[in-house]
């Protein structure tokens, strides 16, 4: 959502070199789209592997977003103030073994939705039934994201809804209903959180909670003190939310640590993601921060936090960090960051990062995002790993596009005016130039690229069946029709849900894992699973939050090619506890309890 100050002369260079209207005209104009026969789509099943089919609709799925009410002193920037909101979590909330997902509305008097799958390719709304479809009341905030644990370890996943405003926390009640236990749950009254992930920092057994701001706490966007909301710098701001580390009470209750294990950003955060990035079981965190740097905070064996970004190397080029994903890109056994930013041909060429580990044992991180060819894909918001072909190599899922206003219309020429101010312009929002329906990084191209296990991606999403030209935000990845391949689903913010529907070539093989924990955890979040097969090795890490406002399946899903055969499986426990799987059978998945 930030602009370094690199757009400044990009855009007034621009606008000097062929004038506004002919830029705003050349803008435009990129709108394409790519169409294809039918025989064409098979020729490209065959070539690539895969094909996706967008079948929201056909699912009985309806759902459209809605933004947030913010102050009318806000209207003249209303699309970029409540460009955010949509959400989805993918969760069994029933334990029936079919995926279902649950999404967030952001508009007062708006209903967020519980789509329970029916096993038969539709699904059921039941979010009113269950308890959580009227959480957007006016005066307690806007629906930003869900992230779902199991913090009393009865085996069903309960869930806190974040928002910008008071967050809600509810238990699961055997999958029938949702008992509210917001008040008596110990959180903070007011907090603007942009995400929120659940961790065992401690790897004490009970699941913790961790928030992070993006406004500051004293903002109430629906009714302002005043209009000095702003970020400080579109580089370096320190300014924004707070951040809360909550550790769990095992009684249904939570106590802040914050202070006490070393955590004090106060930058504008916008995905989390909790794993273990030094192999010592204990899970780190990384922030993906708007407005400046990212930050990276050490765990110390679970006694506290260091933040050592800078000595990481992600720490000294400010960006737009929106998107946390992690996987292992390279089949090396051990995992990369995908951070997303912004990108905008002739504008504003910031780039999205993916941190891959350096080689050998020092924690430190080199930018491959350009090498690999995953560097520029728009206005990024959402993106995710998962192996979309079961060649064995994960894929990359991109969405992207700020606010698409009139076509034919830009609002960067304008935007440029602010973003060379000084902090106490900059921060005023009475300040900023009026859109006036005008586009901002709009109408863009999705981005999904393929994994050539060499180094490379190939973005192939216009040919797949990924056409949408929607506000992405975030978006997801589960087996749906448990048929061993990933579906996603995609939120777009003011715009409806899409579900892309995957098909994969039948002769390549797949396995997956679903795990229990005992010692640990019982959603065995923090667990790490790594596959070998004829040559080849993958870890993964099961965590709850990725990417923007997003959380996958729990289940573990692993591409196999044309192997036919595992030779073992490791697993890690959270407890730190080491289990070994020989030859598992492929094409299935693997219900796995953490031994006693």
């Amino acid at each position: 959502m930030t602009h370094p100050r690199q757009i400044i002369l990009a855009v007034l260079f621009l606008g000097l070199l062929i004038g506004p209207a002919a830029y705003f005209r050349w803008n435009a104009d990129s709108d394409v789209h790519a169409h294809s026969s039918p025989g064409e789509r098979e020729n490209l099943f065959e070539r690539y592997g895969f094909v996706l089919q967008e079948s929201a609709a056909q699912a009985g799925i309806d759902f459209l977003h809605h933004p947030p009410k913010i102050d009318s002193r806000l209207d003249h920037i209303a699309p970029q103030i409540a460009a955010m909101g949509a959400s989805v979590a993918v969760v069994d909330f029933d334990r029936d073994g079919w995926q279902d997902f649950y999404l967030t509305d952001s508009a007062p008097g708006s209903s967020n939705r519980l789509y329970r799958n029916q096993q038969n390719g539709t699904f059921q709304d039941v979010a009113a039934e269950m308890g959580l479809a009227d959480l957007n009341r006016s005066g307690t905030g806007a629906c930003m994201g869900s992230v779902w644990a199991d913090i009393n370890n009865d085996g069903f996943e309960d869930v806190l809804v974040y928002k910008w405003g008071r967050v809600e926390l509810f238990r699961n009640q055997q999958g029938k209903t949702f008992e509210r236990i917001t008040e008596a749950a110990g959180l903070p009254d007011w907090a603007n959180i942009g995400s929120a992930t659940w961790l065992d920092y401690d790897r004490d057994g009970l699941i913790d909670l961790f928030l992070a701001g993006y406004w500051p706490e004293s903002v109430h966007l629906e009714k302002l003190d005043h209009t000095r909301i702003m970020p400080e710098s579109f580089e370096y701001a320190n300014n924004g939310g707070r951040k809360w580390l909550l550790r769990n009470n095992g009684n249904g209750t939570f106590h802040d640590v914050t202070a006490d294990v070393g955590i004090d950003s106060t930058r504008w955060t916008l995905a989390v993601i909790a794993a273990d990035f030094n192999d010592d079981a204990f899970p780190d965190l990384f922030l993906a921060n708007d407005y400046g740097v990212s930050e990276f905070y050490l765990n110390q064996d679970g006694n506290g936090f260091s933040e050592i970004g800078k000595q990481t190397g992600i720490g000294h080029a400010p960006k737009s960090g929106m998107n946390a994903a992690v996987g292992d890109v390279l089949n090396r056994g051990r995992l990369a960051i995908y951070e997303s930013n912004i990108s905008e041909e002739g504008v504003l060429l910031q780039g999205n990062n993916l941190w891959f580990p350096a080689a050998g044992d020092s924690l430190r991180f080199d930018n491959l995002a350009s090498v690999m060819g995953i560097e520029l894909a728009g206005w990024s918001f959402g993106a995710q790993f998962g192996d979309l072909n079961n060649d064995g190599f994960i894929d990359l899922y991109v969405t992207n596009g700020y606010v698409s206003g009139d076509r034919g219309t830009s609002y960067w020429y304008d935007f440029s005016q602010i973003t060379g101010g000084h902090q106490h312009i900059i921060s005023d929002t009475q300040n900023w130039p009026e859109m006036k329906g005008r586009s901002l990084a709009g109408y863009q191209s999705k981005r999904l690229w393929l994994n050539d296990g060499a180094g490379q991606f190939q973005d192939v999403a216009q040919f797949v069946g990924a056409t949408d030209r929607l506000d992405g935000r975030a978006v997801a990845l589960a087996d749906f029709n448990n048929q061993g391949d990933l579906d996603l689903v995609v939120a777009n913010q003011r715009g409806p849900l899409l579900l892309y529907q995957n098909e994969v070539q039948p002769q390549r093989h797949w396995i997956a894992f679903e795990l229990q924990g005992t010692h640990s955890n019982r959603s065995a979040i923090g667990a790490q699973i790594r596959v070998d097969w004829g040559g080849q090795q993958q870890l993964q890490e099961l965590v709850a939050a990725s990417g923007y406002s997003a959380q996958n399946q729990r289940r573990l899903h692993f591409g196999l090619g044309d192997a036919s055969r595992v030779e073992r499986v490791s697993i890690r426990w959270p407890s730190g506890k080491k289990q070994l799987i020989e030859n598992p059978s492929v094409n299935q998945t693997h219900q796995i309890q953490e031994p006693e």
